[in-house]
């Protein structure tokens, strides 16, 4: 196993290497000016420089909280301390930046060791390996191929986990499942392996019921409406709400937040064979809706509608939907802000708010009910995807609202990909809006 990347050693403490994070005007510290020049280092985010005094880190503006995980990402292996912050800056989410940077993916080749950084304070540096060893579990996921990380891997994980944290996990499969979710059955029927729906249940006592409901299309080829192969060749990354939602229920259940949890994935892969669903193809959902299919590249929102009917089946206090669910989200907003939809504006905005505290933006959208006549259907009582190319991104959640009645209920659009590396978030998988989803979970509870 590798060391935690954030650990409180006293006895190594004073061999370690200086750090020192620095704005653009931050005065450089004695003995670095020469080597700062000429590496060129002016303080810019993302900019380092080993110098006689220590490792400059740039910061920029100092608007970016995980700024520290350039040290954390570049470093080679060795003691690092911490010997300067901006002013005002979080020591804790600048170690966990660190943490997070230092995140390596190394399953197919050679373990990769990691810089460590030595903080003072044990309980906070093991609450930030902890973190950050969360975050890097959803990473893992992602990254991970489908080849090894088809439904049935999805299945162990979530099983697994139960085992840590002492909570059951029911599998709905097989015989009699296609009666039981057709949805979710059609979109994973031409596959190899079969679809099911992972089911995990913890209690954490307290008076709140939370159903979380992540997309776990592990692999996506569009079926019959087959995708290109510049669009194919990330969809690996297709089950990453199911990804981001373990890795939630996992915080969750490691920090024991008094929430009755329900975790949902519908796990399935979209290929093509000759049972491959089509489109024109009109499917009964689990809910009794008759849901026409226009497209089969849009199968992500047909198995959350099956996983959202068995979630209010259990009538829980509030339910949420993580979903790598449309381009359209990626071309309004771009790789790093989600769009978070809720019929709950408060939390929504808490959400919001504890993003941009910790660096987990997110960006709020609407339920705008008038583009739900885009979902109309002549021969079924919905469409699952529109006839044009407006408002991708809200259709897609007003379809899933269809099937959540009136549970409070919030959606997100996530990408949970870095297309390109930057301070504590490498390239790759990643599990956004996690961590704003659970400190606002984590305040309301407290409240």
């Amino acid at each position: 196993m590798p060391q935690p990347p954030v650990q409180s050693a006293a006895d190594r403490a004073e061999a370690a290497t200086p750090l020192f994070l620095l704005n653009r005007d931050d005065k450089l510290p004695e003995g670095a000016e020469q080597a700062a020049a000429l590496a060129q280092f002016k303080g810019e985010l993302d900019q380092m420089a080993i110098t006689p005094a220590g490792v400059l880190i740039g910061a920029g503006d100092g608007d970016e909280p995980l700024a520290l995980g350039t040290a954390g990402a570049k470093l080679p292996e060795g003691d690092y301390r911490v010997a300067a912050l901006p002013k005002g800056f979080d020591e804790t989410l600048a170690a966990l930046g660190f943490a997070l940077g230092a995140y390596r993916y190394d399953r197919y080749g050679k373990p990769s060791e990691h810089p460590v950084l030595l903080i003072d304070d044990g309980g906070r540096a093991e609450a930030v390996s902890r973190e950050a060893a969360t975050v890097g579990l959803g990473r893992d996921l992602i990254n991970t191929p489908a080849e090894e990380m088809g439904p049935d891997a999805l299945e162990d994980e979530a099983r697994k986990l139960a085992d840590a944290f002492g909570a059951t996990v029911k599998v709905h499969k097989g015989e009699g499942f296609a009666e039981e979710f057709p949805l979710i059955h059609a979109v994973g029927r031409a596959a190899a392996i079969e679809p099911r729906l992972i089911e995990l249940e913890w209690d954490g006592g307290g008076e709140h019921s939370f159903a979380l409901v992540g997309k776990g299309v592990c692999f996506d080829s569009g079926g019959l409406n087959l995708k290109p192969g510049n669009a194919m060749a990330l969809m690996k990354k297709d089950m990453g709400g199911a990804a981001t939602s373990i890795a939630l229920a996992r915080r969750i259940m490691e920090e024991n937040l008094p929430i009755k949890l329900r975790l949902l994935v519908p796990a399935v892969e979209n290929l093509i064979s000759g049972n491959a669903f089509r489109p024109g193809d009109v499917f009964r959902s689990r809910q009794g809706q008759t849901v026409e299919i226009s497209n089969t590249d849009a199968e992500g929102r047909l198995i959350l509608a099956d996983a959202l009917a068995l979630a209010t089946e259990g009538k829980p206090d509030r339910i949420l939907t993580l979903a790598t669910l449309t381009g359209a989200a990626r071309v309004a907003l771009g790789p790093d802000l989600p769009p978070i939809y809720s019929t709950e504006p408060a939390f929504q905005q808490r959400v919001i708010d504890a993003g941009t505290r910790i660096s987990d933006p997110l960006w709020p959208m609407p339920f705008w009910d008038r583009y739900g006549s885009y979902l109309k259907s002549d021969i079924a009582d919905v469409n699952h995807a529109a006839d044009t190319p407006f408002a991708g991104s809200i259709t897609a959640a007003l379809f899933l609202k269809r099937f959540v009645g009136d549970i409070p209920y919030t959606h997100i659009d996530t990408f949970a990909w870095v297309p390109a590396a930057r301070p504590g978030r490498p390239k790759g998988g990643d599990v956004l809006a996690m961590r704003a989803l659970f400190r606002a979970l984590r305040e309301q509870v407290a409240a």
